[in-house]
């Protein structure tokens, strides 16, 4: 299922939402950008969240800026997993003796 909200990991901890919108507005038109900061410090966490206009402008965005480096990172990019795909059921049946 295509989709044009994307994952973005391996981002430089200076990395702003700033700047990850301008580094992906480079490939279409950018309705947000997130870098994930943790709660307590307000640091970023290394990964956040884009998404783009369009299903094409999301897909030219994982082929133009996979493996791209963003102050000496390579980054990587991928569409974004919903909550649900994220879980994987249990093999082990709940699990015990």
């Amino acid at each position: 299922m295509a989709t044009n909200k994307l994952f973005v990991g391996s981002l430089p901890y200076s990395m702003t939402d700033d700047e990850l919108n301008q580094l992906f507005a480079t490939k279409g038109t950018v309705l947000s950008a997130k870098v994930i900061v943790d709660r307590e410090t307000q640091r970023s966490r290394g990964y956040g969240f884009v998404e783009m206009s369009t299903e094409q402008e999301a897909q030219s965005a994982i082929e133009g800026l996979n493996g791209h480096e963003a102050n000496g990172r390579a980054i990587v990019v991928s569409e974004a997993r919903s909550p649900e795909e994220k879980r994987e059921p249990r093999s082990d049946n709940g699990g015990g003796f």
